[in-house]
């Protein structure tokens, strides 16, 4: 399966960065050096935020085709499980490996993980290198002039780009030297990461996780849809979109490949720079994600803005469970969450909705609806998960005022004007004309009837009523301002 190497075994531990090309623990630990490569299942280790069901889902398909890959260089992805620690000093000691080589993350609970390990094994001879596979600037690098982080966004991206360019990626190595005899390795099914998944058919047909289609997606969206995605990223029924989000998360793909490849295509294309490069800008706010997580890393559980600590949240498991479902009377965001449910994604303007509507207009906590995204999304992601939904109640940094409300029915005709994304997923509806598909609540009775729809029954009405729910929560807002 490869040549053999007298020099220094060296441990990889593949983590959130299941790839080859860019993969800067990879790249030097194979410099002349034999290696073990190696993904340890610990998901007790990531606090209250283990990988959900539809994460579970993906890890799985990917683990399978980074293990094709290192095959393919004569090598092969180890598999253990339980104590990462206990692992890897287990590897070393049964390998002869003199070091562990990994990329870093940010997430709280493995941060401080990561620190203990390294601590534990630098103490017991064996060298702990550490790289930057994941980020563009990492947290601790980006401050105010006056010190301490950020908490708006701009500031923040602007100071970014005034540091110098991301560094170009590293190329994938050729070949990969093997140790004189390999581990055992448990297998793959062992980990039971399709235990709790009853949809992996909606999954299969809309996903191929893994690094070759994270490069195939990022081609086909530079050469295909760059061009527009500033005016067609909030269509929601469109292909103006990447995908590419589960795919960065599961580091299939980089940061510094995507700004790589999206710059210079979009020379030409009238941007004076990144500053002004919308694509390039969602890459910013993913790293406004993570500099948020590191330096307020109570937020997954807590407001940024402490006065809502104090906010009545509401807690209604029968509303709770129809927002789930997509069955609380409202096209689009039944819609998104039925398709979310299907496919384990749905667009950013969509995930905007429902997260203002759950919180705004059902006043139920945005926790609830984290937690419901960490379990279904494929991209669930901790940074971008907390960011976006505190930015959507309105309690978190940079966040949108708690006085703007998404209008569901005015978002639908904005960016699903044919009513393509409604037709899709609520078949109830596709027999209504489109003038009633957003609001058939207020279509009349014949108009009903001839498109087969019964409101209550084929149909949910409405859970709340938009306008009374948009005023109560508003007041609430003004009575918690007063307190």
């Amino acid at each position: 399966m490869g040549r053999h190497q007298s020099s220094a075994l060296k441990i990889v531990w593949f983590r959130r960065d299941l790839r080859l090309g860019d993969h800067p623990a990879l790249f030097n630990a194979a410099q002349n050096h034999p290696i073990i490569p190696v993904f340890i299942w610990a998901p007790d280790e990531e606090g209250d935020w283990p990988p959900g069901a539809a994460s579970r889902w993906w890890l799985h398909h990917a683990l399978t085709n980074l293990d094709k890959s290192l095959r393919a260089l004569g090598s092969c992805l180890v598999l253990r499980s339980g104590s990462t620690l206990a692992a890897l000093k287990a590897l070393a000691r049964e390998s002869g490996a003199t070091a562990v080589c990994w990329n870093r993350r940010y997430e709280p609970a493995v941060s401080e993980r990561d620190q203990r390990i390294e601590h534990d094994l630098r103490a017991n001879g064996i060298d702990v290198e550490s790289y930057n596979a994941s980020l563009l600037y990492e947290p601790w690098t980006v401050a105010k002039k006056a010190g301490g982080p950020f908490q708006v966004f701009t500031p923040f991206w602007k100071t970014c780009l005034a540091q110098d360019q991301p560094a170009a990626p590293l190329p994938a190595p050729h070949i990969l030297l093997k140790p004189a005899i390999w581990p055992r390795s448990e297998g793959l099914d062992s980990f039971s990461l399709h235990a709790h998944m009853n949809r992996a058919e909606g999954f299969c047909s809309s996903w191929n996780p893994g690094e070759k289609e994270a490069q195939n997606r990022l081609k086909y969206f530079v050469s295909k849809s760059l061009r527009s995605y500033a005016e067609a990223r909030d269509h929601i029924d469109g292909d103006g979109l990447s995908r590419l989000s589960p795919h960065l998360h599961f580091g299939e793909i980089g940061p510094r490949q995507i700004w790589m490849a999206v710059e210079k295509a979009s020379r030409g294309q009238g941007y004076s720079g990144a500053k002004d490069n919308p694509f390039l800008r969602q890459l910013g706010w993913r790293e406004f994600a993570y500099h948020l997580l590191f330096h307020f890393p109570h937020t997954p559980e807590q407001p940024l803005r402490t006065r809502f600590k104090a906010f009545p949240w509401e807690s209604d498991a029968a509303a709770l469970t129809a927002w789930q479902q997509g069955q609380i009377g409202i096209p689009l965001v039944d819609a998104a969450m039925r398709q979310l449910w299907c496919e384990g994604w749905m667009p950013n303007r969509a995930r905007m909705v429902v997260a203002s509507y759950l919180t705004k207009n059902m006043l139920i906590s945005w926790r609830d609806g984290a937690a419901w995204f960490w379990d279904t999304l494929v991209d669930a992601d901790l940074a971008n998960n907390t960011l976006g939904w505190q930015w959507a109640s309105g309690c978190g940094a940079d966040a949108a005022p708690y006085f703007r409300i998404f209008n569901p029915i005015n978002q639908a005709v904005k960016f699903d004007p044919d009513g393509h994304y409604i037709h899709r997923w609520i078949p109830a509806l596709r027999k209504l004309p489109l003038r009633w598909r957003f609001k058939p609540w207020e279509a009349p009775p014949e108009a009903l009837s001839e498109a087969g729809v019964a409101l209550g029954a084929t149909y949910p009405e409405p859970w709340v009523d938009l306008r009374f729910s948009r005023d109560r929560a508003l007041a609430m807002y003004r009575q918690m301002r007063q307190q």
